[in-house]
């Protein structure tokens, strides 16, 4: 079989993807269907980590080994991510953390940045139009972190370990440094520009003569190793309310930003309830507004529960999935948004909805989407207002999926002086202007708009698959709103193609989001193919890679655990 050959050319811009550790699940789907790549899968009988660095890894796997438990674990990997892939995630952004129980009880943790006190609906209109630079680039660009918060709480609430014990090793890692590899040498040169415009930026990723940091050489961050031990000595509240606060107001002040000390002090995680759902002979759990993810991972899959996907020939298969990504894409721009500002349909997850979806689509032709749909009782039945990614389980029955971000790479490129927290960007993930896409093209409406205190729309989904009552699968994926498509991909190529993970993981990926109206497709996807989807009306956009994808799961024979790192990043699987 010839493989595909996969390379990480170009930083993902967007969400930080986490590790992936799985100790208990049921089997895969059995006959695997004809295939066109694989990756490389590790095996473990006692558990298994999966993440885009080497060395978070390492961390996960050695906080399994001395006693902790799949929520140690996960924070572990991600306070370490945060030094040697802060350009896609660290404590200066947000997070959405879904945990199932050992007991069977599901705990989904917003830690999603929230928008100043000073923000307003207008705030970066210009001469009539959004100004998407202001909330991209600079002062104005950071809703008020919520990672930490996030990290804590799930210590404190469902760890055996402490923060402090979680946080000590990463700082020592960011004081000694660590060895750039190819993807972090890429990230950084990309974003140079942008980060030698501001002081503490340069100062972290920049050498005094303003070039990056290459493959192989050690990045060192003693500031942020400083703040690590901060927090390691007083909790999050050296974060929220102490010496990290005052220098986000101070610097704030001095460039035009609207953040204040009292923001932080007054950040709050929120509970949210779990979306479950039933796809085919599984339960998918996934997670709810703000993340746009869970529902329209969800309203996805019930519009392809109405085709029997693998009677298909692929060209078939691949134009009925993008047409069902259309259609989810063109509600989540209207409908979504924070659901304690607006109200989010229960109905965009309702079978007879996406039923009706379903009868949209032609086998033949790519059909246009000209708006929204309305889903059943839209006005009176909403989601609650209460108020990176790594999936992690342990031998007890704890199973996390957990995904975090700054958003584009290095966020906002704003490097708070002396604390070396890169901010994140999400305040590009609001609606700056109904009709005026984003960074990643996408538009929104007034659901999404700009609100003091509100959280802006994710498509981070965090995903638990469960058989028979019983975890079988943890993914999520990194990549802005290819999330969505990836998770979905991924489910349907092991649920409804029997797919083992390894290879489920490797085929060639594609996209579509409603707005643009092209279909983006990965350049590994065979020309023949390419072909089918552009006869089929489809307008075809070629890109070199879709995003970041980890898994892991239960191997056939149901003893041991099988853990993939997607091909397309430099990271690592390992079991024990």
């Amino acid at each position: 079989m010839k493989l595909f050959q996969f390379t990480f050319l170009n930083r993902i811009a967007g969400f930080g993807l986490f590790a992936v550790l799985v100790i208990s699940c049921t089997t895969l789907a059995a006959k695997p269907a004809p295939v066109l790549a694989t990756a490389q899968a590790a095996y473990g009988k006692h558990g298994m980590v999966a993440s885009v660095n080497p060395l978070a890894t390492a961390a996960g796997l050695q906080v399994l080994k001395q006693g902790g438990n799949a929520i140690d674990a996960t924070v572990a990997v991600a306070l370490t991510l945060g030094v040697v892939d802060g350009n896609n995630s660290g404590i200066g952004g947000g997070c959405f953390m879904l945990i199932r129980r050992a007991n069977g009880s599901v705990v989904a943790i917003d830690g999603r940045e929230v928008a100043p006190a000073a923000a307003t609906h207008d705030k970066y209109i210009r001469d009539g139009k959004g100004d998407t630079e202001l909330s991209q680039v600079g002062a104005l660009a950071s809703g008020v972190p919520g990672a930490l918060a996030a990290y804590e709480h799930a210590v404190k609430q469902y760890g055996r370990k402490s923060l402090k014990d979680l946080i000590l090793p990463a700082a020592a890692m960011a004081e000694r440094g660590f060895e750039v590899n190819e993807h972090y040498a890429s990230a950084l040169e990309s974003a140079k520009l942008e980060l030698a415009k501001f002081a503490g930026a340069r100062a972290v990723f920049l050498k005094p003569d303003g070039t990056t940091y290459a493959k192989g050489e050690i990045l060192r961050q003693p500031d942020l190793a400083a703040t690590y031990r901060g927090i390691a000595a007083q909790g999050a509240d050296w974060f929220y309310r102490g010496p990290f606060a005052v220098a986000v107001e101070s610097w704030m002040k001095k460039n035009g930003g609207i953040m204040t000390a009292a923001d932080l002090r007054n950040y709050h995680i929120a509970i949210r309830e779990a979306v479950v759902t039933p796809y085919r002979d599984c339960q998918l759990i996934t997670f709810p507004p703000p993340s746009s993810g869970g529902v329209h991972v969800t309203e996805i899959l019930n519009i392809l529960e109405s085709f029997d996907l693998k009677a298909f020939d692929e060209p078939t298969r691949l134009h009925v999935i993008a047409e069902a990504m259309k259609l989810a894409f063109a509600d989540r721009a209207y409908w979504l948004g924070d659901p304690d500002f607006v109200q989010v349909p229960c109905g965009l997850i309702d079978k007879s909805y996406a039923a009706a979806l379903a009868r949209k689509i032609d086998l033949k032709h790519s059909t246009a989407v000209l708006a929204h749909g309305l889903p059943p009782d839209w006005r009176t039945n909403s989601f609650k207002k209460h108020t990176t990614h790594f999936s992690v389980a342990d031998a007890e029955g704890n199973w996390v999926a957990c995904t975090a971000t700054v958003n584009t790479g290095f966020g906002s490129k704003v490097v708070i002086p002396g604390t070396g927290v890169v901010m994140n960007n999400e305040m590009d993930d609001f609606s700056t202007q109904p009709g005026v896409a984003n960074f990643f093209g996408l538009v929104g409406a007034e659901a999404n708009a700009v609100a003091p205190g509100k959280r802006p729309l994710s498509s981070m989904s965090p995903t638990i698959v469960l058989r028979n009552g019983r975890p079988m699968l943890a993914l999520g994926a990194a990549g802005g709103p290819t999330i969505i498509s990836q998770v979905v991909l991924a489910l349907v190529n092991m649920l409804d193609l029997g797919q083992p993970p390894e290879v489920a993981i490797a085929q060639p990926r594609f996209h579509h989001q409603w707005s643009p109206d092209e279909l983006s497709v990965e350049k590994s996807m065979p020309a023949a193919l390419q072909s089918a989807l552009a006869a089929r009306g489809h307008n075809l956009k070629v890109k070199e890679i879709i995003g970041v994808t980890q898994i892991v799961g239960r191997t056939r024979d149901g003893k041991s655990f099988v853990g993939v790192a997607d091909p397309r990043a430099s990271g690592r699987a390992e079991g024990w």
